[in-house]
């Protein structure tokens, strides 16, 4: 099968895929958000995941439609909580604030924003990758600290800084 073919058949099974379930999942995560606006946004962005996906083989070889798609559609909604979760932490810190100091609207635009990009990478490490670069920056942790914490040679935790700071610097781009 040429490229134009693999991607023509892709194509099709997910407009089977959104024509055959949408209203299904729509319905599942209504239940689950009890928000018919969100659980629209997040069906439409179930979607967009799978439009998106690098791997297509495993969207076109999909034999439980609804399984599939319910996974899919749990990441996006475990993220939508994570997301309200830090918005509402950040409303509240900015709440404490006097009013003098408080940001500008689009300053705090900008850093919500920023909050929920450095969330979405912190997502992305692997756990003890994320763990050990929160514990250096947040706790101010030494590496040695860090590698006894962890239970892992100092070395380990050093590949694990760098492959934080190298997610930022991605990050930044």
């Amino acid at each position: 099968m040429t490229i134009t073919g693999e991607r023509e058949a892709f194509e099709r099974r997910i407009d089977q895929l959104y024509h055959s379930h949408s209203g299904w999942l729509r319905g599942w995560l209504r239940r689950r958000l009890d928000c018919s606006h969100s659980a629209e946004d997040l069906t439409q962005d179930t979607f967009m995941r799978l439009l998106t996906a690098r791997d297509r083989g495993g969207v076109l070889a999909v034999r439980e439609p609804r399984a599939y798609l319910s996974t899919v559609a749990g990441r996006l909604l475990v993220n939508h909580y994570r997301r309200l979760s830090l918005e509402r932490t950040y409303k509240e810190t900015l709440a404490l604030l006097p009013p003098e100091q408080a940001p500008s609207p689009e300053w705090r635009l900008a850093l919500l924003e920023t909050l929920q990009e450095v969330d979405a990478l912190l997502d992305r490490l692997p756990e003890q990758v994320r763990t050990a670069f929160l514990l250096s920056q947040l706790e101010g942790l030494t590496y040695a600290a860090i590698a006894e914490h962890l239970a892992v040679s100092e070395r380990t935790v050093k590949r694990y800084m760098a492959r934080a700071l190298e997610e930022c610097i991605l990050l930044m781009d």
